[in-house]
């Protein structure tokens, strides 16, 4: 009885934090950053507010773990994306930044995060930056240190231009109109044009490097 007890309380506990996870979900998609509220997130979820501190240790806590949940590149991890080494993690790369383009464009929730890392300077959101950064650095010497060698600065910081580039199309289609160098960036057409020159700036990279 005691076992089952115990499992019964890890569940619950689980189902509440996923209820606080989801309410500044909500309220960030419906009323931005700014109503991100202790008593508003847990009247949203339908759970007593002490339970926050309880489960998280603060709303510092839960937005460190929210903002984790959500975030693509801090999810990715060196298991994930073993490169192949005949082709120097050129398929890798590839194949992340556009599941990058992806994943933004269809999570509203990390559009605003991204949005409101750019307005605001926040502990949480100065965490986001780093994981990115470890999960970023991990992935380099993974990936591009062993094969540019020398030149692997250079990879990095087309990386960096190639990243920070999807992230904006995403939030500029998203919330400032859908028409960037005359291409409908939310047509399906649009995307997939997108996508092949990400496609060939790998390609680019990896043969002329």
């Amino acid at each position: 009885m005691e076992r089952k007890s115990a499992a019964g309380s890890i569940r619950n506990k689980e189902r509440s934090k996923k209820k606080f996870l989801d309410a500044v979900g909500k309220i960030l998609k419906s009323k931005g950053y700014a109503a991100l509220k202790v008593n508003d997130i847990a009247a949203v979820a339908g759970v007593d507010k002490k339970m926050i501190y309880t489960y998280f240790g603060g709303m510092d806590g839960l937005m460190d773990e929210y903002i984790r949940s959500q975030d693509y590149w801090s999810n990715v991890t060196t298991d994930q994306v073993l490169p192949d080494r005949g082709d120097g993690g050129r398929f890798a790369v590839e194949q992340m930044l556009l599941q990058q383009y992806d994943y933004v464009h269809s999570n509203k929730e990390l559009q605003k995060l991204l949005l409101w890392r750019l307005s605001e300077s926040r502990k949480s959101l100065t965490k986001l930056t780093n994981m990115q950064e470890e999960s970023g650095e991990s992935l380099f010497k993974l990936i591009a240190d062993p094969y540019f060698g020398e030149r692997s600065w250079d990879f990095r910081a087309i990386s960096a231009i190639l990243v920070s580039g999807l992230y904006y199309l995403n939030m500029y289609a998203s919330v400032n109109g859908s028409i960037f160098c005359g291409i409908d960036l939310n047509t399906p057409e649009g995307r997939e044009k997108i996508k092949k020159a990400v496609s060939f700036l790998v390609d680019q990279t990896y043969e002329n490097l």
